[in-house]
């Protein structure tokens, strides 16, 4: 899973344009993207279009959040439609993710649904409450991955922006960027990078995409279209880097249990076999 668009989940036209895009993961949102007004018709829809779609794309669905009170009657409403995950939003921390994990247990039943089969994926940075919660995940049930996300966050700090006038997060998002890292590390799912918001400027997302895989993200979130292709491509390994990668292990394999490896001349050691390892599982998944 490389890339996760986000569809207004009152919006049919777009859920089905979604659909057909190359995005590797949907985001139907119930919260942000739907009016007060909208939230009932949203659920219905959602539920429909989750039963309707004929698609090899895990979908998700963001629901409002806990502190709105329509957390439950979201989940009631599109867990009929066997969802691959719910995304929760402003989630404050395992105790959190526990609680929905509890409410999917029961709708699981009502539907006839494998226990567990629904993931969660947390929004886990978007108020300041969150950032203390980060080191919670570890061991929470139905977890697929931690994604962090700026723009609420400066909402709820009250911050006039938060990116530099470079366009670079300033200090305090980049702390959250780098908390999800390891909050993700810890619980052994991947991390999640959040939106870029300028859409139209593809080769700023292009740089940043390329940032989030440097850094350790394993997959990027879009808000449009168009932004599908450049996160897919910063976020699938090349022919060169899975042939690297491989020679990496096979000399690694030439020599159980060794600490060390030589190839072409370099030393290599434990970290270089187990990054190897994580291209090659990455490219593929992605076959």
């Amino acid at each position: 899973m490389r890339s996760l668009l986000f569809v207004p989940g009152d919006d049919e036209r777009k859920i089905a344009k979604g659909l057909g895009s190359a995005a590797d993961a949907l985001i139907l949102d119930l919260e942000d993207a739907v009016a007060p007004a909208r939230k009932g018709a949203a659920r219905e829809i959602c539920a429909n279009a989750l039963q309707s779609a004929n698609t090899t794309k895990k979908l998700f669905v963001r629901v409002n959040a806990l502190d709105t009170g329509q957390t439950p009657a979201d989940l009631a409403a599109v867990m009929r439609g066997r969802p691959y995950g719910i995304v929760l939003p402003k989630c404050r921390g395992g105790d959190d993710a526990t609680l929905v994990g509890q409410y999917l247990s029961a709708l699981e039943a009502r539907e006839d649904i494998e226990r567990g089969a629904t993931r969660l994926l947390p929004l886990a940075t978007e108020n300041g409450a969150s950032m203390f919660g980060l080191g919670t995940y570890a061991g929470v049930e139905r977890l697929c991955g931690i994604f962090w996300g700026g723009e609420d966050l400066a909402a709820d700090l009250g911050a006039v922006a938060n990116r530099d006038t470079q366009g670079r997060y300033t200090a305090p998002y980049q702390l959250g960027r780098s908390l999800t890292l390891f909050a993700a590390a810890a619980a052994g799912v991947i991390a999640v990078d959040a939106v870029y918001t300028k859409f139209r400027d593809l080769e700023g997302l292009k740089a940043e995409a390329a940032e989030a895989l440097r850094d350790g993200f394993s997959a990027k979130a879009a808000i449009h279209p168009d932004q599908v292709e450049p996160i897919n491509a910063a976020f699938t390994p090349s022919a060169a880097d899975v042939l690297w990668a491989k020679r990496v292990v096979a000399a690694f394999d030439e020599s159980p249990g060794a600490g060390v490896a030589s190839l072409d001349g370099k030393m290599l050691d434990r970290p270089h076999y187990k990054a190897a390892q994580r291209v090659i599982a990455r490219a593929q998944s992605q076959s």
